[in-house]
């Protein structure tokens, strides 16, 4: 109920803005815009074309900028950096995470790139060019370096009174680490240990030497696994040695599984999870053109299996009114499978141990598919057209497509994981594809048979 209240008043916002704009009245619009959080101003952004978005930009507070770039999609990041001298970007990222100011660099083209390292200090550009220096989607790249140490020495005592010094903690800071002379992580203290035990103890006595420490190139799909896990909500990052680097945090995380939903979605209809709704016609055309490309190429590969039994299909027409029901009902039940194992595959539920057994467990419910679909389409077919040899065609077609389909399911996107190849992206078009050539194959093939035309 909450949530509805607030994206009702989210969008009455967008509303008032959008009126404000359409009468001139730029002053109310900023002012609207002063008073809304950086999340919301950035999906406004989102949803606006590129003119509107301009303006709207233009009339953000400065001092807000960085938080609201920082909440943008990839692609309405670049639409807005492009706005933006290297002036204007380092004004407007100062103070920012380094993990998400690394993210925005990476994005921009070179030269502006070295314009925005030139005018940062020293201290920044090292930090910035640290982080620059892993591989994206990497610990390294999305860690933050402001991470408070303890040494397990000393009392709770002095940690609290150190803390009460330092006035402020940084953002979701729920754990300090323990690190000995040579910076190596050697264990993890929790606030809520540091308030509630005796002060005169050491960090030694304290601390957990169980921590669970992410490697610096360790992959952000394994992060988001670890962290729902073991319901983290920060882990530190360590390097080979275990010498610690920095800390990622559950707003990191949280992104991820954002990200990861949308490719999933996105990817199987061949779109870049980070595309911009407004960006401009031809740019949005130009990367749709190589997926239609392929799914054009694909349906020749369907079209010529029809072609091989032109033949058959012009002596009866029956069989072109019927050959479209068996490879249909194949795609179907593979993609039910596909979607499943593709879930496996992101959450870490199928490996090397179980693959064997699932592609068995999958076989066997093709094959009950198989029978029940192929008796019940048989008999509506033979009592619908009064020919039973048709309907014994279509039930071994049936039969055919649903078994091989339960088991392309499973096998296509355990090959392209293997391959590296996003099984999300891919593994629909493929499965399809080869549901519709097995599917027209067997049924205009036994067709061509037994009935000798």
């Amino acid at each position: 109920m909450l949530e509805n209240s607030d994206a009702q008043n989210t969008q009455e916002r967008f509303n008032e803005i959008d009126k404000a704009l359409e009468s001139g009245m730029f002053v109310l619009a900023r002012s609207i815009l002063d008073k809304m959080h950086a999340c919301d101003v950035a999906l406004l952004l989102e949803s606006s074309p590129p003119t509107k978005r301009k303006i709207l930009w233009s009339l953000t507070d400065h001092d807000e900028q960085g938080e609201i770039l920082d909440e943008l999609n990839e692609d309405a990041q670049d639409s807005i950096i492009a706005l933006m001298d290297a002036t204007n970007i380092v004004s407007a990222t100062e103070g920012m995470d380094i993990d998400d100011l690394a993210s925005i660099l990476r994005g921009i083209p070179d030269s502006l790139y070295q314009e925005v390292l030139d005018t940062m200090d020293a201290q920044d550009r090292h930090r910035v060019e640290q982080a620059l220096s892993y591989p994206e989607e990497t610990a390294g790249s999305m860690m933050n370096t402001d991470t408070i140490t303890l040494r397990a020495d000393v009392s709770v005592d002095v940690v609290l009174r150190y803390l009460r010094l330092k006035g402020e903690l940084p953002d979701a800071t729920d754990t300090l680490y323990v690190v000995n002379k040579e910076d190596q992580l050697i264990g993890d203290v929790p606030l809520s240990t540091l308030l509630t035990v005796d002060p005169s103890l050491s960090i030694e006595q304290v601390m957990n030497s169980k921590t669970e420490m992410l490697e610096v190139g360790m992959d952000d799909g394994e992060i988001a696994k670890l962290f729902e896990r073991y319901d983290l909500i920060s882990a530190p990052v360590v390097d080979e040695n275990k010498h610690l680097l920095g800390r990622i945090t559950i707003d990191d995380v949280v992104d991820i599984i954002r990200e990861e939903a949308e490719h999933t979605m996105m990817g199987m209809a061949g779109m870049d999870d980070d595309e911009d709704t407004y960006a401009p016609v031809l740019s949005s055309a130009k990367r749709r053109t190589v997926w239609l490309a392929l799914n054009l190429v694909a349906a020749f590969i369907a079209a010529s299996v029809s072609n091989m039994f032109e033949a058959t299909l012009e002596q009866m027409a029956t069989l072109a009114v019927l050959m479209t029901i068996v490879p249909s009902m194949g795609g179907i039940a593979g993609n039910q499978t596909l979607a499943l194992v593709i879930r496996g595959l992101a959450v870490g539920h199928i490996g090397k141990t179980n693959a064997r057994w699932l592609i068995g467990k999958e076989a066997a419910i093709g094959l009950i598919n198989g029978m029940i679909w192929a008796t019940l389409v048989a008999t509506a077919v033979t009592l619908w057209k009064g020919d039973i040899t048709v309907g014994y065609i279509i039930a071994g077609a049936m039969f055919i497509n649903l078994s091989v389909a339960g088991i392309a399911g499973v096998t296509i996107p355990l090959i392209m994981h293997k391959y590296k190849i996003d099984p999300a992206l891919a593994g629909g078009m493929a499965l399809t594809t080869l549901t519709d050539v097995i599917g027209l194959f067997s049924f205009l093939g036994m067709a061509t048979l037994v009935l000798k035309v």
